[in-house]
């Protein structure tokens, strides 16, 4: 939301809407007790985020729409696993019963949740990061370690 901030300033309005999701949620959960509440609130502030930054910063670099998206799907993808898992968990439990262990480490949706969302926050804090050197006029550039691991290599502007 300020990645193209240049001076020391709060964002109020940022910061009540989120405090006061928070409180909202918060609030509903511990009188509802429903995991699903939580998991779909925590799904939706996470979709609108990332969606919100990645719209609003490819209007000035629309070569990263893909990075966003890119973060963005893999996140969703993960929150769906989640989600499978959660519903059909016996039915899943008694699938992977029968299954070589092997294969039943591939059904554990819970774990692909963790390993997709930390994926997904991974590539949205590149994304995020990437805008902002951009903007700090730095060249960033992408460097993948070992040929598929993604980070960000910046050196500064020379000043002439």
């Amino acid at each position: 939301f300020e990645c193209f901030k240049t001076k020391n300033s709060v964002n109020y309005h940022l910061l009540f809407t989120l405090v006061l999701f928070s409180l909202i949620v918060t609030t509903v959960y511990l009188k509802v007790k429903e995991p699903v509440f939580h998991q779909v609130m925590y799904g939706m502030l996470v979709f609108t985020l990332v969606l919100r930054s990645v719209y609003i910063v490819t209007w000035a670099y629309p070569w990263l729409r893909g990075l966003g998206y890119t973060s963005l799907g893999i996140f969703l993808l993960g929150f769906l696993l989640w989600n499978i898992d959660n519903i059909f968990c016996d039915s899943l439990r008694n699938f992977r019963k029968k299954m070589p262990p092997i294969l039943g480490v591939t059904t554990q949706f819970h774990a692909w949740w963790h390993i997709l969302t930390g994926l997904g926050s991974y590539l949205h804090i590149l994304f995020s990061l990437y805008t902002r050197t951009l903007y700090l006029r730095y060249r960033p550039k992408v460097k993948f370690f070992f040929g598929i691991w993604p980070v960000i290599m910046f050196e500064p502007l020379r000043k002439h």
